[in-house]
């Protein structure tokens, strides 16, 4: 039995759906905190189990005869700690033979704040006697191409990052790398620093636009705090928003890089180049 957390995610769907390819649906477990949201997945067989990171009991329930666990991070950002130690103990009750974490790029060494959770939920993780894999997942390209509306209607792609190189992927690449974990044997112990295989300027990424959309596109580089205020002004969310520019500052120090194609070698694929990414945006 496979257990998925946070299965109505985004990431989470799309896990379901690479595993739903080799696995028998009721050998998986979707775990959720709205069984609604998964009702398709439901109809398909798979097993449905409702569950909240803040409340051990029903985690105690959702893994019982769980013999690999996927651990989606939460996205309550500042109460993401406590909310994986309650997983990671429940894990343990439970016997689970693999627990598999997403956790940040680089996240020992990022300059990026939100590597402090992830360091905190990797050590307790370590420590916790329960066997596991970390999945060290780079950046979305979803968080640059969903900007791509308010991109065009402004011809400025707007940001913090400077001139650093973001090595990011697409959520299905990222997704197709969890199944496939979870598909492999002797995974214990192991930590994946997964990224795209090519990284890219903001203004790189302006130009793209630019040469797509057939609309003339900069890069408006802002301090941190302005871009902070131009995010909440958009109907972000201050933590989001917070976490977003913060990481931006963390790409102009190399936080959000990696060259290693660890991602693309695990996949046996390519990982999604940035133009398709786009492409498709504009093709909705």
């Amino acid at each position: 039995m496979i257990v998925i957390t946070a299965a109505s995610g985004q990431l989470g769907r799309l896990v379901l759906q690479e595993l739903l390819k080799s696995v028998p649906a009721n050998e998986l477990i979707a775990a959720v905190r709205n069984p609604e949201k998964v009702s398709d997945f439901a109809s398909l067989g798979v097993q449905v189990r409702q569950i909240d990171y803040t409340q051990p009991q029903t985690l105690d329930m959702a893994f019982a005869g769980a013999d690999k666990v996927l651990l989606i991070s939460s996205s309550e950002i500042g109460s993401r700690f406590p909310q994986h130690t309650n997983v990671i103990n429940a894990c343990k009750k439970a016997g689970v033979k693999l627990l598999a974490y997403t956790s940040l790029l680089h996240a020992d060494s990022s300059p990026l704040p939100l590597a402090a959770e992830h360091q905190q939920t990797e050590a307790i993780l370590k420590e916790s006697g329960v066997p596991y894999v970390i999945l060290r997942n780079g950046w979305y390209t979803e968080n640059y191409t969903a900007g791509i509306p308010v991109a065009l209607e402004y011809s400025a792609v707007m940001g913090c990052a400077g001139e650093g190189k973001i090595a990011s992927a697409a959520r299905a690449d990222y997704a197709a790398a969890a199944a496939t974990i979870l598909l492999a044997n002797d995974q214990a112990g192991k930590v994946y620093e997964l990224a795209g295989d090519v990284g890219y300027t903001l203004s790189e990424f302006a130009a793209e636009l630019s040469q797509q959309s057939g609309k003339q596109i900069t890069y408006q580089q802002m301090p941190e705090d302005k871009y902070i205020y131009l995010l909440k002004s958009s109907g972000l969310p201050e933590p989001i928003a917070v976490m977003l520019a913060e990481s931006e500052t963390g790409a102009a120090k190399g936080g959000l890089f990696d060259a290693s194609q660890t991602l693309s070698r695990l996949i046996g694929r390519p990982s999604t180049p940035l133009s398709e990414s786009i492409q498709a945006v504009l093709e909705l």
